[in-house]
């Protein structure tokens, strides 16, 4: 069952083209990540996503249509946008009153348990929250909803890497009981790795690589080789090749020719090495052999 379906979906912005003929899907009970770099279409696509932007093509959210169904569609998920704030003169105990009259999903008694889990006091004032913090008490809010789906846009973005990892364990126990589905959108791409089942890869607006975690070890061959080697596999037109401790590791979509294999070992290429190899970013690139 996809709790999303995404088909030839495309918005535009004046004359910029924010998504471009996309088409993706979301199972239930898969953890999902959105990646791409700043610009990549991210943001745009989430907020389509919940009926906030109309797009042209067909898109269901839990068997609803975002844009003519979105009421009924915010009940019946849990959403973090990327430029999410509590208001900072309220008390923790007081958003989850708040809470409590305005989704008819939502769980005191849950919320008020996830917020064991961290270090904030129902009797805090979010003004007086660090940022890592504030991220917790959101997620404990919004985790607290009866909900098939999670849609979260960069819920770390600003965060420490301490805060993000607790973040992210939070989300993972708490949430993830292989019947709901998250869809996380991100740029911190080897932080969410591991809590992954599937990505999906936005560039300048397109859909670069759309597959399950356990697909890309049998679709991607990565050979780590000696500089010797690398005429060889330059010749073999890698997506991309790179160097690590004095090696080179060169990059393929499908087995490489048989005579390469010999010539170096393989390993398995990580999430931020597909990210690098098939999307545009200067930056990124100039790592490339």
């Amino acid at each position: 069952m996809n709790l999303i379906e995404v088909k030839n979906a495309t918005l535009r912005y004046g004359k910029k083209t924010a998504l471009n003929d996309v088409s993706i899907t979301v199972p239930q009970g898969r953890v999902v990540g959105l990646l791409g770099h700043n610009g990549a279409g991210k943001t745009s696509l989430m907020k389509a996503l919940v009926g906030l932007l109309p797009v042209q093509g067909e898109m269901t959210v839990l068997g609803l249509n975002p844009a003519g169904d979105r009421q009924k569609l915010l009940e019946q998920l849990s959403y973090i946008p990327d430029v999410a704030v509590l208001p900072r003169w309220a008390r923790v105990h007081e958003l989850i009153t708040l809470m409590a009259r305005l989704q008819p999903r939502f769980s005191a008694e849950r919320a008020r348990a996830l917020l064991k889990r961290t270090s904030v006091s129902e009797t805090d004032k979010i003004k007086s929250l660090s940022k890592g913090m504030v991220a917790q008490t959101h997620l404990a809010l919004i985790a607290a909803i009866d909900a098939k789906l999670m849609i979260l846009d960069e819920p770390t973005l600003g965060l420490d890497v301490v805060s993000r990892k607790s973040f992210y364990e939070m989300l993972i126990d708490e949430w993830c009981d292989g019947e709901r589905s998250v869809l996380i959108s991100t740029h911190q791409v080897e932080e969410v790795e591991a809590l992954l089942s599937d990505v999906i890869m936005l560039d300048e607006g397109r859909v670069a690589l759309a597959i399950s975690l356990e697909d890309i070890d049998r679709r991607f061959v990565a050979l780590n080789h000696d500089p010797a080697a690398a005429d060889a596999m330059a010749a073999a037109h890698p997506l991309l090749r790179y160097r690590e401790q004095g090696r080179t590791t060169s990059l393929f979509d499908g087995a490489p020719p048989e005579h390469l294999a010999s010539l170096g070992q393989r390993v398995r290429p990580s999430l931020v090495d597909l990210f690098m190899a098939l999307t545009r970013n200067p930056a990124l690139n100039s790592k490339q052999a």
